[in-house]
């Protein structure tokens, strides 16, 4: 209960005393996403991002029970005090065990979409999963957000950012998210294109996914996890949710993901 309300206190010092145009964006692969998740660990989940306006969630399973598991997250939240709404994309063109679902989870009160997304057909030859992306619409502006999980380390996700970011600077203009898990860390050359086009990362350096095991007392590995904005959107705090905080709860935090969630606070100009 504690490590809960220690991220209730740091989600509500960025919400609290927020403006009409500033959200909190939380982008999380939450490890096999689906029917395996239990009442108690989607509760969890709820309280770690209930103070958040947007999640992206990443890695959620193909089949029915990753549908269902999102639709209970919502319904969850749902109960915690504001009123949430969901999108499910379809399932991305990919090999039986690579194929998976992303999911957006919303506060409506001041944000409202006009489709239900898509996958990005246009990259689906370049890509293991093509990448998700949707419209919100905050009054008369627009945020369009691309949700995306690469490929393994070891399988060249550098070959996907590249096309991902070629299409972002060519076709997608305005105010612009890239969120997701890249396997690949912020300062990788691969991500040059997209800053040396106005894209910035929120976070630096930042590890985002969880040991089996603590070394002393560090649980963290590799930061691979990161929300990439465009020049439009100002920066106003960014992070990681660490639902861990000690090695003694390390075991049971990796029952809801091997990730850290991460944040980005912003406002639209």
């Amino acid at each position: 209960m504690q490590t809960y309300l220690r991220l209730f206190l740091l989600l509500c010092s960025l919400t609290c005393f927020s403006q009409q145009h500033e959200l909190t964006l939380v982008s999380w692969n939450i490890r096999d996403f689906g029917k395996t998740k239990s009442a108690e660990e989607l509760d969890q989940i709820a309280e770690i991002v209930r103070d958040a306006d947007i999640l992206a969630i990443q890695e959620v399973v193909a089949g029915y029970g990753g549908a269902q598991a999102v639709a209970r997250l919502a319904a969850i939240l749902n109960r915690k005090g504001s009123k949430w709404d969901y999108v499910i994309s379809d399932p991305t063109h990919s090999s039986k065990y690579v194929t998976e679902r992303y999911a957006f989870i919303w506060k409506t009160a001041n944000i409202k979409i006009k489709n239900r997304g898509a996958l990005i057909a246009a990259l689906d030859s370049k890509v293991d999963r093509e990448p998700f992306a949707i419209n919100f619409y905050l009054d008369q502006k627009v945020l369009q957000i691309v949700n995306f999980h690469s490929r393994p380390y070891n399988q060249n996700p550098q070959a996907e950012i590249k096309a991902i970011s070629q299409h972002l600077v060519k076709a997608m203009k305005g105010s612009v998210i890239f969120a997701g898990d890249f396997n690949v860390t912020n300062e990788d050359p691969v991500f040059n294109e997209l800053k040396s086009n106005g894209f910035t990362p929120a976070l630096i350096d930042q590890k985002t996914t969880l040991k089996k095991t603590c070394t002393g007392v560090d649980y963290l590995n590799y930061a691979i996890d990161n929300i990439f904005y465009s020049k439009d959107l100002k920066y106003l705090k960014s992070g990681v949710l660490d639902f861990v905080l000690t090695c003694d709860q390390l075991e049971k935090a990796r029952k809801l993901s091997d990730h850290l969630p991460v944040f980005f606070r912003f406002s639209l100009n």
